[in-house]
Order: C-alpha cells, then structure tokens, then sequence
C-alpha cells in the first residue's frame, strides 16, 4: 500500500487531503517518531521513523495526527479479502504489505501482471486507496519491484531482465540492507550489486557473515525462497505511543494496566498462554530497553502480565528519564516447564 496510515486518514478526512500531514509523531515536536508520511509531506524530506521535532523543522505547517490502529486493521482485513479472490498462498509482511504466490490463481487468469492489475483496480475501486505492485519470479525482486515507482505503481521484472536489473540496482535499494549496511558496502567500494557480483560467496561471506551467502545469491537472481501463508506468531503482544512524555513511576504502572488488558484480551481469543513476559520501554531519547522474565506455567491473564511488567519497569534506571512508548508482549508459547530466568537487553535505535 501507498504511505497506508496516511492515505486511511486523507481518504476518512478530506481536510487532510492535498496537504501533508504525518501520522504519529508530537505536534509539539517534544517526542513521538513520524509513522507514516503522506506524499506531500515526504516532497519536503519526512520520512517514517523521523522524530517530530525534525518533521517540524522540514515543515513547519505539517498536520500531525493521531494513529487509529483499528482502522487501519480493518482496512488490511479487507485488503487481504481481495487477495484471496485470487490466491490463498498469501504472505504477510505487514498491515499493509504481502508477499503472493499467483502461480496457481483461483480464477485462471494465467497472467500474473493482469492479476496485479486487478488487485490494484480492485482496492481503488473498492476502498479507495492505491497500492503499488512488483512481479517477478521471486519474493526478492518483485519485493524490491513494488517500491520503484511509488505511489500507483506496478512493474514487472521479466525472467531473462533479472540479471541485468539486480546488477544495476544501487546497494541500498536491496530489501534488507539498511544503511548503517549500505554505508559499509560503499567504504569498501561497492556501490550496485554489480560490484558486489565481483566477489566470490567465501569474500560476501567474510565481510558480512551469513548474510554474505544471500546477496551473492540474490545478485545473481537466485530467492528459492516460498511464500508461506499463515505463518506461526511467536509473540502477543500491545504497545503505546504517549503524545506527551511519562515522568511518573503511577503513570507508568497506570498505562501498564491498559497495556495488560489488551495483551490478555488477545492471548484469550486465541487460547494460548506464554511464559515469558517482556517489557518494551523507549525513552525520550530513542534508546530503548526490554526486560523479560519466564515462568515455569503459561499464562494469560491481565494481573499476572501488569504485575510482572511492573516489577521489570521498577528494577530499570528511571532516575531522570522520560518514557515515550512502553510495551508487553507474551511468547515462549506451550506447555515446556523451564527455569525461571530474567534476562535483558539494550539498543540504541538508528533512523534510516
């Protein structure tokens, strides 16, 4: 989909449309990162995952509004109700983005081009949105395909352009290089994957581990890779965005509470327990820590999961901190008794 929370937001809102606005984000510019920027706002250099104070300073007249994640939701749902006139091998990625496996379609069209073009016809028809569409014959180029000519978009990679077209393509456009990755590539000269092409498996592989192994497929065209629907979740789980910046320890352990109910609301509906429970907190600053801690039962109710998050938020560093988002999430799902542990981690978050 086309900067998707956005365009839900101009399409529900015609005072949002034509100017640009950002969904998330402080309109204050004191915290929030930029979730979604609708195209006329990215003219002036916005971007996902931008802090707001940044977004400002790019554009001063930009609109913020608040994320409505149920909409969005049903949005996708109905979204994926398309894809399914045509295939069931269906693999998400996202609320707004899936992989489709067309080599058998529902309806015999026997084009996979005609199929993307009535998918998209389809979802502007119908919910008045446009979607942008790569083909290929690999999750990885036509992946990289449905972003080169956004918004609207659809390009087809023939089979026998494959080759030339990954040896034109500019590092950083490869799906899963980012650019801390990108910017080590081109220190060492490498700049399209034509150059990475040079080097053997045993050279990619040394200077990036087993990622080296993908792209000196990849560049040659090679993704044996399946589309695998309805893959197994690992983790339940909820987040929040605070619009303004939590000080209190009471406020925090107040938004733990409604973070727990939903957790537990969505572990209930589909009959699973976890035994490990882990803490999302992200400061104001972007650095972001988890703590878990397991147990030796499952479980999936709201005063077990607050309570636990609440005694992994009390045992962090608050002194002088300021919380923008924190988050709980379930998994190490079944019934495997275990020891208890509690382990913990830290990153500094990058915007690309």
């Amino acid at each position: 989909m086309d900067a998707f929370y956005a365009s839900v937001e101009q399409r529900d809102n015609p005072a949002y449309r034509g100017i640009p606005i950002v969904v998330g984000g402080s309109p204050e510019g004191r915290g929030g990162v930029v979730a979604t920027a609708s195209y006329e706002a990215r003219r002036y250099g916005i971007k996902s995952a931008m802090p707001s104070k940044r977004a400002l300073q790019l554009c001063p007249h930009v609109v913020f509004v608040y994320p409505r994640f149920t909409a969005y939701k049903e949005v996708s749902e109905r979204i994926r109700e398309i894809f399914h006139r045509y295939t069931d091998l269906i693999e998400p990625l996202s609320l707004d983005e899936a992989f489709l496996d067309v080599t058998a379609d529902k309806q015999n069209i026997g084009s996979a081009l005609k199929i993307a073009r009535e998918i998209k016809q389809a979802i502007k028809d119908e919910l008045h949105l446009t979607a942008s569409a790569g083909v290929s014959v690999n999750k990885f180029v036509a992946k990289i395909a449905s972003d080169l000519h956004k918004p609207d978009g659809l390009t087809f990679v023939a089979p026998d352009d494959i080759v030339t077209f990954m040896e034109r393509l500019p590092v950083e456009k490869f799906f899963g290089v980012g650019r801390v990755t990108a910017e080590k590539m081109k220190s060492m000269g490498l700049f399209t994957g034509a150059d990475l092409k040079k080097l053997t498996e045993a050279d990619l592989m040394h200077r990036f581990g087993k990622s080296g192994k993908f792209f000196y497929n990849i560049v040659r065209g090679i993704d044996n890779r399946a589309v695998v629907p309805d893959r197994e979740s690992k983790s339940v789980g909820a987040e929040d965005t605070f619009a303004a910046d939590l000080t209190s320890i009471v406020e925090m352990n107040e938004q733990l509470q409604k973070i727990a109910l939903i957790v537990a609301a969505r572990m209930q509906k589909h009959d699973v327990k976890g035994r490990t429970v882990t803490l999302k907190k992200k400061y104001h600053d972007f650095k972001q820590i988890t703590r878990n801690q397991s147990f030796a039962q499952g479980l999936n109710d709201a005063a077990t999961i607050a309570e636990t998050a609440q005694k992994l938020l009390a045992v962090t560093d608050l002194a002088d901190k300021k919380i923008r988002l924190l988050g709980i999430s379930l998994s190490n799902f079944g019934e495997a008794p275990r020891a208890f542990s509690t382990q913990r981690a830290t990153q500094l978050e990058l915007f690309p």
